[in-house]
């Protein structure tokens, strides 16, 4: 019996020893947790960057540089040119919390935000130099939109993307679009709609999306084309008008992170038609046949598919688009939208509506540039083929230029609207 005890007594030790031991790990755990904010930030001591622009700098800009990350010539310059960036910096108490400036915003005269402008060799040059300037941190948790010129574009993006997609700070869903002209223009725009510049530009980007004017072009949206191996990136291409606004001019599109072109604005509406995303904002004139009556057409509705098979070695692409949308408006009161008409409408809109998706494909096939992803489709369809003839995203640059692509496109009308008596 005594054998017995000594036993339980041994197992009692040991479950109690295991106890204080698991205990003193959940204190340990719990203290880590609730010591504080030792390592807190506040955001007043934080400078919130809203809005970047990025050009090339001028000659006369080189004497600008600060040497802040070196010294004079004593160090190997990049073989680029140098870039100007020209940043937005929201200033605390000033940015508007709502309609009316109840519980914050600025007072009038009073700008909600800062706009800055420093040059440097590389990216991370110049936000050091900016850093150099500005008393508080840096903070890109808030940044909503990148802008960069057509010009720096067509130099390429390699060293801004490297810096931006590392940064842990800027949020994939930040908005990147190029401009016509300078991208620091942007920055200094004073829109009559909202009071925060760089919202106005934010708000443009997401109403068109809402619209069916624009697909979703975030910056991580371009990152993963720039990484995928079947397909190319794009950006909303955008310019100032006369009047100060803001005026979606197309769509840029790339090969190798550098911009290689642009789309017209109708033909977003193609690119959108081809990859069958069903929100639709564009309205197309089309006459009717055998008379002097045009038609104002916008499309509602829009489904695609993508099939590809292999012929003669090459791939070889079939697509298939259908539109659904409604007339807005005629030239003429004294035609009569009877069922005849409509079809001989539907089928104008099919000749002319094909060219339009043909010219497009033939456009970032002259460049190289497969925005579409039919690459992506060779590898998730025909494995074996992409893995023994194309392998690199090098060798689908040049192989797109060549493929065949045949495209099936149809309209339909749904309505052509009513009036009163």
């Amino acid at each position: 019996m005594s054998e017995i005890r000594r036993r339980r007594k041994r197992r009692a030790v040991q479950v109690r020893w295991r106890r204080a031991c698991a205990a003193a790990v959940v204190w340990s755990i719990a203290a880590t947790l609730l010591s504080g904010c030792w390592d807190r930030l506040e955001i007043e001591e934080r400078a919130v960057v809203l809005g970047i622009g990025i050009d090339k700098a001028e000659l006369s800009e080189t004497k600008k540089e600060s040497n802040i990350t070196h010294v004079d010539e004593a160090f190997p310059k990049p073989n680029l040119p140098l870039i100007r960036l020209t940043v937005q910096i929201a200033v605390p108490g000033r940015i508007p919390l709502g309609p009316s400036d109840a519980g914050g915003g600025s007072k009038p005269g009073q700008k909600p935000v800062w706009v800055l402008n420093v040059v440097g060799h590389t990216i991370d040059d110049a936000f050091m130099n900016l850093q150099q300037e500005v008393a508080d941190r840096l903070f890109w948790g808030h940044l909503r939109v990148i802008v960069i010129s057509k010009e720096v574009a067509e130099m390429g993006l390699t060293n801004i993307n490297e810096y931006l997609r590392r940064n842990p700070e800027v949020r994939r869903t930040t908005w990147m679009v190029i401009s016509d002209g300078e991208a620091g223009k942007l920055m200094k725009l004073v829109p009559q709609l909202e009071r925060v510049p760089i919202l106005y530009l934010l708000n443009t980007m997401d109403h068109s999306v809402q619209m069916g004017k624009l697909p979703n072009a975030f910056a991580g949206t371009y990152w993963s084309g720039s990484s995928a191996k079947g397909m190319e990136p794009f950006l909303p291409y955008v310019r100032l008008v006369g009047n100060g606004s803001i005026e979606i001019a197309g769509l840029a599109y790339f090969r190798s992170d550098k911009m290689v072109g642009k789309t017209e604005p109708l033909e977003i509406g193609a690119y959108m038609g081809i990859k069958g995303l069903h929100a639709g904002g564009y309205g197309v004139m089309v006459k009717i046949p055998g008379t002097d009556t045009s038609v104002l057409y916008q499309v509602t509705h829009r489904t695609s598919r993508i099939d590809v098979l292999i012929r003669n070695g090459k791939p070889e692409f079939h697509v298939k688009v259908h539109n659904e949308g409604n007339l807005l408006e005629k030239s003429n009161e004294a035609v009569q939208l009877n069922r005849s008409v409509i079809q001989q409408i539907e089928k104008a809109l099919t000749v002319d509506g094909k060219k339009g998706y043909e010219e497009l494909i033939r456009k970032t096939q002259e460049k190289g540039s497969d925005i579409f992803g039919f690459g992506e489709y060779v590898r998730a369809k025909k494995p074996f083929y992409w893995s023994k003839h194309i392998r690199t995203k090098q060798n689908w640059e040049d192989m797109y230029k060549d493929v065949e692509v045949k495209l099936d496109v149809s309209f339909n009308i749904r309505r052509i609207g009513g009036k009163t008596r």
